[in-house]
Order: C-alpha cells, then structure tokens, then sequence
C-alpha cells in the first residue's frame, strides 16, 4: 500500500494495491499495519460505519463536527468516482484554510483519512458514486457542522461542466470567515488533545 501525507495537518491519502482477473478486481481499502506504520497508533476503534450514494454533480460537504464529540473519518470510493476535498477549518491550524482534493475512485479504491476538526467534501463524478465512511464517533445532529462549499475564501477546484446539486443545509452554510466569527469553527489545539485522547484509548 503506497502512502501518502497531505498537505493538511494529520491527513493521509492510502493507495492499495488492487488485483484484477477476467472476474473483476480485488482491493483492500483500509489495512492496519499501513495505518499504523503511517500514524504510529490503529485505527480509531471504529463507532460507525456509514455510506453515501449520490449521482453525478452531488456536493456532500463542507462538513465537519463541533467539539466535544467531533469524529475523525477513514473515507472511501466503494462505486463510481468523485473528487474528493480535505479542507482544514480548524482555528490556529498551520494549515488553516488550506484544501487538498484526492480524486477516489472504484478503480483505485484510495482511501483518505481526515484527523479530528477536519472538514470534508466530495463532488461525485458519475451517476451511483458510493461513498464509505468509517468514523470514530456516532452522528449526532447537533454536533454537525458545515461551511459553504462555494466560498472563494476556500477557492476549492470543482470541476466545470457539472450541473451541482447541493442540499438545502449545505447551500445555506456559511463562510469560512462568518462561522469563524460565529465561534462555530473547532480550535486546533482542542482537536489536536481529542486526536492524542483517542490514541492513548486505543494503546
């Protein structure tokens, strides 16, 4: 598995190996020692595990979860394709306001994985793009979050030539400036304490 970190603080991008025949193809998205190797601890014991299927042109995103109780996310393509984008919205980060966008595919099964604060973001490429997410944290409505995924400030490149469809939440979502003058955005030392607390839980 090759493995590689983002320009995100405490993001990393997995490339498995996938094995293919006249049956199809073979590919294991999440792998242990890779992890461990790359972040010296396991995976988060695994809270919950989630998908998404979306058509051509669906925006899912900004999106993120408000401390206590914020989620760190293994994300991968299960079907499909989609764009997918890292964005750090976490206040007093180094890479505050930074994106980075990974494209995930049901060819190459790259999987992501996005530290505690981190928001995330998908555009799916083609019609049925599924989306898998393990998560260390359960969804709670009131803990989740989201920032406008159109915000210049952001300037995130999303291709041209697709008809985006967008929620009525995501739409509504504010900028990366007003949440931060809304106090809504998590701070990077607190997600930085959740994300050792979660390692010393799994040690």
């Amino acid at each position: 598995m090759k493995v590689r970190e983002l320009g995100i603080s405490g993001a990393y991008e997995f490339t498995p190996q996938v094995f293919g025949d006249d049956r199809g193809a073979f590919s294991s998205p999440f792998q242990e020692q890779a992890f461990g190797e790359a972040l010296g601890r396991p995976l988060f014991p695994v809270a919950q595990a989630s998908s998404s299927r979306s058509r051509r042109g669906v925006v899912r995103g900004v999106h993120f979860t408000a401390l206590p109780g914020s989620m760190a996310k293994y994300v991968y393509c299960a079907s499909g394709r989609a764009l997918d984008f890292v964005v750090d919205v976490r206040v007093g980060s180094p890479t505050f306001g930074r994106a980075e966008a990974v494209e995930l595919s049901a060819t190459e099964f790259t999987a992501l994985y996005l530290p505690i604060g981190v928001g995330h973001l998908f555009v799916a490429l083609e019609d049925d793009t599924v989306m898998v997410y393990l998560l260390s944290a359960g969804y709670v409505a009131e803990k989740e979050r989201a920032v406008h995924p159109l915000d210049p400030q952001l300037g995130l490149a999303i291709p041209d030539g697709l008809d985006l469809v967008l929620s009525e939440r995501d739409r509504n979502a504010p900028t990366l400036a007003a949440a931060a003058a809304d106090g809504l955005l998590p701070d990077y030392a607190a997600c930085r304490a959740a994300e050792l607390a979660m390692e010393n839980t799994d040690a």
